[in-house]
């Protein structure tokens, strides 16, 4: 499944982005997926929780796909 979301501003931080779109439902759960190795960030696992996601940045979580504009 492919999603497309847009930053307000320069940037958003991964857990941020995470409870946005409702794939965690708090911060410690967004933590914990993050620290779980299950966020690929532009085709490398990202272990940072407040990595600043930029418009372009490709996410994928599972079989959901998020490009970042």
């Amino acid at each position: 499944m492919k999603q497309q979301f847009k930053i307000e501003g320069d940037f958003i931080e991964l857990i941020q982005l995470l409870k946005a779109l409702g794939i965690a439902e708090t911060g410690g759960h967004a933590k914990f997926i993050v620290e779980d190795g299950e966020v690929i960030r532009n085709g490398e696992v990202e272990l940072r929780k407040r990595a600043k996601l930029i418009p372009g940045d490709i996410i994928e979580i599972d079989d959901l796909r998020i490009e970042l504009m």
